[in-house]
């Protein structure tokens, strides 16, 4: 059987580009149900590129190739159905929204996602529980989408987006950035709870640090917009050792 046979999420030679500018070239990438996966690169690499691709940014023009979720291609779905299809992007920066409460958000975005499935009356405590285990008080469901929350709180509320989404890809861009070590072993601890037979998992991290908490299936270098390889979770060690360069020299 072929890595793409059985995948819930494929990536067949892609190529993106952004404003005429090349930023991905030939990629090739495959997820099955029940693996969580990481993307490991410098700045500029073309790994936050490659989510918005995934995620259908207008900006971020698929100039060839596929992306294949559960065997059937995205290209010509908007960013709200592919969320309805369940695929879900943690952002590196998540924005503020001032005047949109957390708690209005949460309760829209999950009747977006599962419609008739769940009441407004299940919604609240749902909502609750999870921040619970997230350690976010229930203050900050009425306050505006992280305005003036710092980088650990913006991270820890996405992590109760992914929880109550329960999407089944969720790519998860640098979501290390800004935690703390507490903050870090809660996040990753949430993340792993999530990894089941029916859910796949893209993490993009610079950092091996995230990685030494998550159970990885396997872990990719990316320089230039490319993988130039992928391995298990000792890869992630190497690269802490001997540095993007020294990878990108060998391949």
């Amino acid at each position: 059987m072929s890595q793409t046979e059985g995948a819930l999420l494929s990536v067949q030679n892609l190529s993106v580009s952004v404003a005429d500018k090349k930023i991905i070239s030939g990629m090739d990438l495959s997820l099955k149900a029940g693996e969580v996966h990481a993307i490991m690169g410098l700045n500029g690499s073309g790994k936050s590129s490659l989510c918005n691709a995934l995620m259908g940014h207008p900006d971020y023009e698929v100039t060839g190739g596929d992306i294949l979720f559960d065997g059937e291609s995205l290209l010509e779905l908007g960013v709200d159905e592919r969320a309805k299809k369940r695929l879900f992007l943690g952002f590196q920066n998540p924005i503020e929204i001032p005047g949109v409460s957390v708690g209005n958000f949460l309760r829209t975005a999950l009747k977006a996602i599962r419609g008739d499935e769940i009441s407004v009356k299940e919604m609240r405590p749902l909502i609750r529980k999870y921040a619970a285990e997230l350690n976010i008080p229930d203050s900050f469901l009425a306050r505006s989408l992280n305005d003036g929350f710092s980088g650990g709180e913006k991270k820890r509320l996405e992590t109760l987006q992914l929880k109550l989404l329960e999407p089944r890809v969720a790519i998860m861009d640098e979501t290390d950035s800004g935690l703390d070590i507490d903050a870090l072993k809660l996040v990753a601890q949430k993340i792993n709870e999530l990894k089941n037979e029916n859910r796949a998992i893209l993490l993009i991290t610079h950092y091996q640090r995230l990685l030494s908490h998550i159970d990885v299936d396997r872990v990719h270098v990316m320089v230039d917009g490319k993988i130039i390889k992928s391995g298990d979770h000792s890869l992630a060690q190497e690269l802490e050792s001997k540095g993007y360069e020294a990878l990108r020299a060998e391949s």
